[in-house]
């Protein structure tokens, strides 16, 4: 913006007449417009934040990730490494870190499916730590304490090619309460996922969710 601005008004003065200080309404009226001009092309500018954290980096616009955002994972020995990069601005993956090999049950033909491993395995935009933020959200139901029920619940569900969400249903249970609660806690994750890919297609899969119910130690 300064650059800009600075840069109309030295032409201003560096083109007053030698006999005259005084400019014409017509030339101060256009020389005011192009600084309107300048201050207006910087708004969406100066309306962005960056975000830098320990596990995402990338540009907020009212409160709106827009760009390309760099998501982190940590190794066992504690080096940070990008798992994923995403233009949420077209809504594409553009990189992911491949991790160890994953078995999924897909649609690998309409109405035919078939237990593969997929080139892209379903991947939900953040990473699995974005995603921890919403399984974590469990409300350890009254009646699991008071029975001290522990344990793992896995709720399976379908992503589409869209990356949209279906079928919700339990294929793993506990009782007393934690199924139901796992069912609701896994309706809360949005659905911002990218479908899994064979080759360079993308197909349905059925995903499974573990949310797991422990009971702190006294």
């Amino acid at each position: 913006m300064e650059p800009c601005i600075f840069g109309v008004l030295s032409l201003c003065f560096s083109t007053f007449p030698t006999h005259s200080m005084i400019l014409s309404t017509r030339y101060f009226l256009g020389a005011f417009l192009v600084i309107i001009s300048c201050l207006l092309s910087v708004q969406p500018s100066q309306a962005q934040r960056l975000r830098d954290t320990k596990f995402e980096k990338g540009f907020l616009e009212k409160g709106k990730k827009i760009g390309a955002w760099e998501y982190y994972g940590y190794t066992p020995s504690g080096e940070k490494v990008v798992v994923q990069r995403y233009d949420h601005d077209h809504g594409k993956l553009l990189y992911f870190r491949p991790g160890a090999d994953v078995t999924c049950h897909a649609e690998v033909s309409p109405g035919q499916w078939s237990y593969v491993r997929p080139d892209q395995p379903p991947l939900f935009i953040g990473s699995d730590v974005a995603l921890a933020e919403y399984t974590a959200k469990l409300v350890y139901p009254a009646a699991a304490i008071s029975r001290n029920v522990q344990g793992k619940v896995v709720v399976a569900f379908v992503i589409d090619t869209l990356g949209r969400v279906s079928n919700y249903h339990l294929v793993q249970r506990i009782g007393a309460g934690c199924d139901e609660e796992a069912l609701r806690v896994a309706r809360t994750v949005p659905e911002q996922w990218v479908a899994a890919r064979l080759g360079s297609r993308a197909v349905a899969v059925e995903y499974e969710l573990p949310l797991n119910f422990r009971l702190a130690q006294p």
